[in-house]
C-alpha cells in the first residue's frame, strides 16, 4: 500500500505497458487490487485506508483518462482506447462498444492501435483479450456476442491444442510466447463461465 501511494504519480510500465507513463491499465488494476484488499482485510482501519487509497486512485484516472466519449483511454495524452472496469459501470460499457470499433478486426481483438497500418500488419491480435472480450460480452448479457468471441479464440490455437501470445490472422499462425499460460488460463474460465 505504501508503494502505490507512494509512486501513483510516478510513470510505470507493467508487463503489457511500452514504456514508462500513466498508464490507465496499470493505475486501475491498483485501484482493483486495493478494493480486494479492503473486502479481505481483517482489519477495519486496513480496510479504510486501502479504500481511500483506491478513492484517490480512481479519482485521479477519472480526471486525466476519460476520454469525451466517456470511454477509457490509454494514457492521459494518448486517446486511443484501453479497458478496465467492472461491468456495470457506464465507462465500462463505452470502452467495450469503443473495443468492438477500434481495436477489432472480424472478432480478432489486439491490444491497441500502433499507427495508421492494418491491424493484422502491426501485431497479431492478442489471445488473452479475444478471450477476455467474450467474458465482458458475457458480462453485458451478450451471450450470442459471447459465444462468436468464444469460437473465433478457441480455434486459434496450435496443432498441439497450445495457445501462443498471438495469431496471426492473415498468416493463420501462432505469434509470441509459446504455450501461453494466462491465455490458457482465461479460456478455462471463459468456458466455464459461458456453460454456465
Amino acid at each position: 500500500m505504501r508503494a502505490i501511494a507512494d509512486r501513483r504519480r510516478q510513470p510505470d510500465a507493467g508487463i503489457r505497458e511500452l514504456s514508462d507513463r500513466l498508464w490507465t491499465h496499470s493505475r486501475l488494476i491498483r485501484v482493483t487490487g486495493l478494493r480486494a484488499v479492503a473486502a479481505a482485510a481483517p482489519r477495519r482501519p486496513l480496510a479504510d485506508t486501502c479504500t481511500a487509497l483506491a478513492d484517490t486512485l480512481l479519482d485521479a484516472v477519472e480526471r486525466t483518462c476519460l476520454h469525451p466519449d466517456g470511454h477509457w483511454q490509454r494514457t492521459p495524452d494518448d486517446p486511443s482506447v484501453d479497458a478496465a472496469l467492472p461491468a456495470t459501470d457506464p465507462r465500462t460499457r463505452a470502452t467495450l462498444a469503443a473495443c468492438r470499433r477500434e481495436p477489432a478486426d472480424d472478432h480478432f481483438l489486439y491490444r491497441f492501435r500502433h499507427d495508421e497500418r492494418p491491424l493484422e500488419e502491426a501485431e497479431g491480435a492478442f489471445l488473452l483479450c479475444g478471450f477476455v472480450m467474450a467474458l465482458a460480452e458475457h458480462q453485458q448479457g451478450r451471450t450470442v456476442e459471447a459465444s462468436r468471441w468464444f469460437e473465433r479464440y478457441r480455434g486459434a490455437c496450435g496443432g498441439s491444442g497450445l495457445y501462443a501470445e498471438e495469431f496471426d490472422i492473415a498468416q493463420r499462425r501462432l505469434r509470441g510466447n509459446l504455450p501461453q499460460a494466462f491465455v490458457h488460463a482465461v479460456l478455462r474460465e471463459t468456458a466455464a463461465r459461458l456453460g454456465e
